[in-house]
């Protein structure tokens, strides 16, 4: 099915929707060993060397992950935030799995809920399909462009999308609990008159996605493995994630950095 070599591999068309409903079991599974540490007790955690926690539920989500996903497409890659071995693999020619196993840990060492499990795949620089699940709130939320987006709670699945219409007079604008900057701030200050949701982790997308929030505005640094899960379910809820100058988050850049960015149901929201 694949030629593989040490970096890269001819891609075939795979049936992304099909892949899907493979990969929901896989990420309920992370989920799991996540809450299983939530639930004992007292959390401990490490620095790592860029100064973010890790815990052992990061380290359990992760382990359960690589295993997993490497059995469903045969010879793609997992880029995972836990394991700097397989950086390499990022390439935007390409094809590979890129996961955060425990996304918002800070939210998940102060016990508030919000935090997340995030598996994205990417196809030539392009999120084509991504699942978050966040487990403390039994709510999982999986999607792509053109594939949609859909939400299962405990009340079942939905299909999701953005809200309609004309910009309302009260902005409702997403941002983060943990790293609201001043750069961001500014950018909400543009807005006018705002209503501010503040959530952890990629929910802040997700809110956006399920026609929640209107704007999700991020000034400060991310990762690739915070935003190409939670991209790709925006883009299929009918969203857009850009950066300042307009063009789509791409993945598997020279650097895991992405740029400054904006999630939001409408464009026509942005001020100019």
């Amino acid at each position: 099915m694949w030629l593989v070599t040490k970096y890269n591999f001819i891609m075939q068309k795979i049936d992304l929707t099909a892949l899907l409903t493979e990969l929901l079991p896989i990420i309920q599974a992370a989920g799991d060993a996540i809450m299983a540490v939530y639930r004992a007790g007292e959390i401990d955690f490490q620095q790592k060397a860029d100064q973010s926690p890790v815990t052992r539920a990061d380290l359990a989500a992760h382990d359960g992950l690589m295993q997993r996903l490497k059995l469903l497409i045969a010879g793609c890659p997992v880029v995972s935030e836990e394991d700097k071995t397989s950086h390499q693999y990022r390439d935007d020619k390409n094809r590979f799995w890129l996961i955060d196993p425990l996304d918002g840990t800070r939210e998940f060492i102060n016990h508030n809920g919000e935090f997340t499990v995030n598996i994205a795949l990417i196809e030539e620089g392009r999120s084509v399909l991504g699942a978050v699940y966040a487990p403390a709130m039994d709510c999982m939320y999986w999607g792509g462009p053109g594939l949609g987006a859909f939400r299962r709670t405990e009340s079942g699945t939905q299909t999701i999308c953005v809200s309609s219409g004309e910009p309302e007079d009260i902005c409702r604008v997403v941002a983060s609990r943990s790293h609201l900057d001043a750069g961001t701030q500014a950018f909400i200050d543009r807005l006018g008159e705002v209503l501010l949701l503040q959530v952890g982790s990629s929910l802040k997308f997700c809110r956006v996605a399920e026609g929640m929030a209107d704007i999700y505005p991020r000034l400060a640094p991310t990762s690739e493995w915070d935003t190409a899960a939670a991209q790709a379910i925006l883009e299929g809820a009918g969203g857009k994630v850009i950066d300042l100058d307009g063009r789509a988050l791409r993945y598997g850049k020279s650097g895991v950095l992405n740029p400054a960015f904006i999630a939001v149901r409408d464009v026509a929201l942005i001020p100019v």
